[in-house]
Parts: structure tokens; C-alpha cells; sequence
């Protein structure tokens, strides 16, 4: 197990797939409720989202999820792990989440733990070194202990192991300034979030980064800053990589994640929710060739009703999974997307993956790559 990962489409040759089982409710407060603002209110249409409650202090809300979804949920991953096995794929899991597991708690608040299923989000995976990221959420403040004893197996084998200095994620150590200010990339302004209460332990704004902000291209590093939190959080990783990596920042292209707007498929070549995303891009990735999908067809997703929480846009099937330079896991249900891609002369692995809108993530947000053949490349020069 020598860890090695330096970008998303060199041939994958180990991986880790999170884990779904006992995925039981979201815990609805001020962190969950930001960090997945922009889709929960972002716009109304055919895909009609449960208002939020107001954000700010008060009692965690524990919204239930429906148990056939959650058992469907469960199918699917586990089906996704078995295909990257029988493509030859090293597949590696994290420790099962317990059916009664208690609650976690930090300065000031208590939260219900969620699986580690989205294991892109806490966890940045740079050439031999683990970086846990630190957490915006405070359901998933522990999730990585999930991941502790693979990721003492890559230790133990010679990996560098780092952890970001953690939030104590308070109200007010979010900057909320994304929230209120800014339109959101499916068009319209975001509702309005009530003030956040103040707490005794309040340090001001704190750093907050997700790996799934970061864009991983050999030497170089794309990084999605929408507001100060993820500021910060960039600083320290410029500050702790030194010279090792290049780190190139775009403003707001997304409210955090950005692995369903744009994934490198290969040197030279981007999958992207638009256009548009090239001008945001460092000018050396503005002349790489992008691949446009069709817009999303309602069709292709579950029909849901009003007490059922929608986190992601209907373009989280671009979040696809590289297994090499030619071929690409992808929704089974997203025909527009595995039409366009082997047009483009990629090889589609369609799987089947029902209710990511219920669960906030796709194959890349699902999985942790940890083996790859590549190396750090220039790939701007």
C-alpha cells in the first residue's frame, strides 16, 4: 500500500469507496444548512426543494430519510465498489458507520455523525502525502476517524500523514458573505440567512477547505475560494506545500465543490457544466478542449416529494470517475452524458446510482483515489 495520487485520470490502480450503511437522517443546523445553501435555495422549478429553517443557533433538526432510500442507497454503493473490482481496481473501505452510534459534540454544540460516504470532501490526497482537510459540517467533525486505520496501513508503508488545524465551527466562524451576496450558478439570488448567534468560544472566521475544491492536475492545483473561510484555508496549504505544487485560485465557480463542474478527463481535456468556466481558469487550462454535456433530464432522476431533502443540482452526474485516460464510470441513468463522452471517443462504464440528490455526491465524491500511475507532471507548460 505506497500511496501515491497525483491527479484524476492516470490509470487507478487503488481506491478507497465510502461507506453508506446506516445512513439514517441529515442533521439540519447552521453548518449543514450553508454549506449546502446554494442547491438547497437556489432556484424553484420541477426540482422544488424544502425551504430551510432559519439558520443561526438553536436545536440541531434531525431530518429522517426514508429507509427505502437509504437501502437503495446502500445497493448501489456497494455495487460501485464491486465494479471497480472486477476492473482490476484495488478496492479499499472505511469502518462501517454504527447503527447507534452517539453523538459527537465540540465547543458549544452536538451533532449526529453521518457516515463516510463522501470521502472526497474531508480528506486531499497529494502524491505520497494524506492532508485531512478541516471539516464545514459538524455531523461529519470525526468522519476521517472513519478512515484512520487504512490510512495508518498507507502510513505505516511511508505515507506522510497531515491533519489542517480544525474549526471549532461556532455561528459565527462561518463567513456568510457567499450566503447573501452572491447568485447562484443556477441563476437568482440565495434567500437570505438570519444572523448567527454568538458563543463564548467564538474566534472569529475560521479556515475551511474541502478536497473536493481542488482540482488535482500533476504539479498544479485548482482551487474553488468562494468566500473567507476557504481564504484561509488556502493560505495554510500554499504556506505547508512550499515550492512542491503550484496553487492557481478562481473565485466563486462554485459555492464550494467543484467536481461537478469541472473534472479533467485527461491532459488537454475537461468535462464542464459550461462554457463559460474557462474564463475563470488560469490562462494556460483556457486553450484545453471542453466537453459540454446536455442539460440534465428530469426524467433521469427519481421522482421525490416535499419531505424529502434535495442536496445537490441536477448536474451532480458530472461528478464521473476516471479509471484511466480512456475510460469513465458514469450514471447509468444519465444517457445525455454517456452519449457525449463516447462521441469523444471515451470508453463509458455505465453504474447505477439512484438517489445522489438525497445524499450529496456522485462516484468522484464517493471514492478516494490513493494509487495512480501518474506522477507530478507539469501539465500547464
Amino acid at each position: 500500500m505506497q500511496l501515491t495520487s497525483y491527479d484524476d485520470f492516470t490509470t487507478l490502480r487503488e481506491i478507497i469507496v465510502g461507506s453508506a450503511e446506516n445512513y439514517l437522517s441529515h442533521e439540519r443546523d447552521v453548518t449543514f444548512e450553508l454549506f449546502h445553501h446554494e442547491n438547497l435555495t437556489g432556484f424553484r422549478s420541477d426540482w422544488a426543494y424544502p425551504r430551510l429553517a432559519a439558520a443561526g443557533g438553536g436545536t440541531p433538526q434531525s431530518w429522517s430519510i426514508k429507509r427505502r432510500f437509504t437501502e437503495e442507497l446502500h445497493q448501489d454503493v456497494e455495487a460501485l465498489a464491486a465494479t471497480l473490482a472486477s476492473l482490476g481496481v484495488t478496492v479499499h473501505r472505511p469502518l462501517p458507520l454504527p447503527p447507534d452510534a452517539a453523538s459527537i459534540a465540540g465547543l458549544g454544540w452536538q451533532a449526529a455523525p453521518t457516515p463516510a460516504l463522501n470521502i472526497r470532501d474531508n480528506t486531499l490526497i497529494l502524491g505520497d502525502e494524506i492532508i485531512e482537510t478541516p471539516p464545514a459540517i459538524r455531523s461529519r467533525y470525526l468522519e476521517t476517524r472513519l478512515l484512520a486505520p487504512l490510512f495508518r496501513r498507507y502510513y505505516e508503508a511511508g505515507a506522510r500523514w497531515t491533519t489542517m488545524p480544525r474549526p471549532t465551527l461556532t455561528d459565527l466562524s462561518f463567513d456568510l458573505s457567499y450566503a447573501r451576496d452572491a447568485a447562484t450558478t443556477l441563476g437568482g439570488p440565495t434567500e437570505p440567512v438570519a444572523d448567527s448567534q454568538p458563543s463564548p468560544y467564538d474566534v472569529g472566521f475560521e479556515m475551511m477547505l474541502d478536497g473536493a475544491q481542488i482540482l488535482r492536475l500533476g504539479r498544479d492545483l485548482v482551487v474553488n475560494i468562494a468566500q473567507d473561510n476557504h481564504r484561509q484555508g488556502v493560505d495554510w496549504l500554499e504556506r505547508h506545500l512550499g515550492d512542491r505544487y503550484r496553487i492557481h485560485r478562481v473565485h466563486r465557480m462554485a459555492d464550494n465543490h467543484i467536481d461537478s463542474m469541472l473534472l479533467a478527463l485527461r491532459p488537454g481535456v475537461f468535462l464542464a457544466r459550461h462554457d463559460g468556466i474557462r474564463d475563470l481558469l488560469p490562462e494556460a487550462l483556457q486553450t484545453w478542449k471542453f466537453i459540454v454535456p446536455p442539460e440534465p433530464d428530469p426524467g433521469a432522476f427519481p421522482a421525490y416529494d416535499a419531505a424529502d431533502l434535495v442536496l445537490t443540482s441536477p448536474y451532480i452526474d458530472l461528478n464521473v470517475l476516471s479509471l484511466d485516460e480512456e475510460t469513465v464510470l458514469v450514471n447509468e441513468d444519465c444517457t445525455g452524458l454517456i452519449k457525449t463522452l463516447e462521441a469523444e471517443g471515451f470508453t463509458a462504464v455505465p453504474v447505477r446510482h439512484r438517489h445522489r440528490r438525497l445524499f450529496g455526491g456522485g462516484f468522484h465524491c464517493f471514492t478516494l483515489d490513493t494509487v495512480r500511475d501518474g506522477a507530478c507532471v507539469d501539465y500547464l507548460s
